[in-house]
């Protein structure tokens, strides 16, 4: 599998990309107009995104009865150019009632180590960690 994308200036330093007929907008609030989110934080909303998606498959298929679902991220950037991510930390927020801790683990981990491409790439460049906070309803 390839992926084949482009993305077209429209002012200033904004871009769209057309992603699976979805119109896509990037720019920069400092620079910029702030008419989309950064690239840097796109990187991010992926990574929320990829291991949300194979968290909530795998607790479906293990039965874990959740009735809310957030996965929420912290990236500092480094202080010079290239100003890249230090690190990343992910917070898996699982609400529901009977939640087993164990199956929840054990589905962040399987994301985490096997599945989300996204996070494996971002863990070659700096630490992803993650905690989990389990909310009774």
């Amino acid at each position: 599998m390839e992926y084949k994308l482009a993305t077209d200036w429209t002012s200033g330093i904004a871009f769209e990309t057309e992603v699976d007929g979805f119109t896509l907008a990037m720019d920069s609030p400092v620079e910029g107009k702030g008419t989309g989110p950064s690239p840097k934080k796109l990187m991010i909303v992926s990574l929320l995104g990829c291991t949300a998606m194979d968290v909530a498959s795998l607790m479906q298929k293990m039965r874990v009865p959740f009735t809310a679902f957030r996965v929420e991220a912290v990236a500092p950037l480094t202080d010079e150019h290239p100003k890249v991510f230090s690190s990343i930390h992910l917070k898996y927020i699982v609400t529901g009632q009977d939640i087993k801790r164990d199956k929840v683990e054990k589905s962040i981990n399987l994301s985490q180590d096997r599945y989300c491409g996204v996070s494996i790439m971002l863990k070659k460049h700096c630490p992803v960690t993650w905690e989990l906070e389990i909310l009774d309803n």
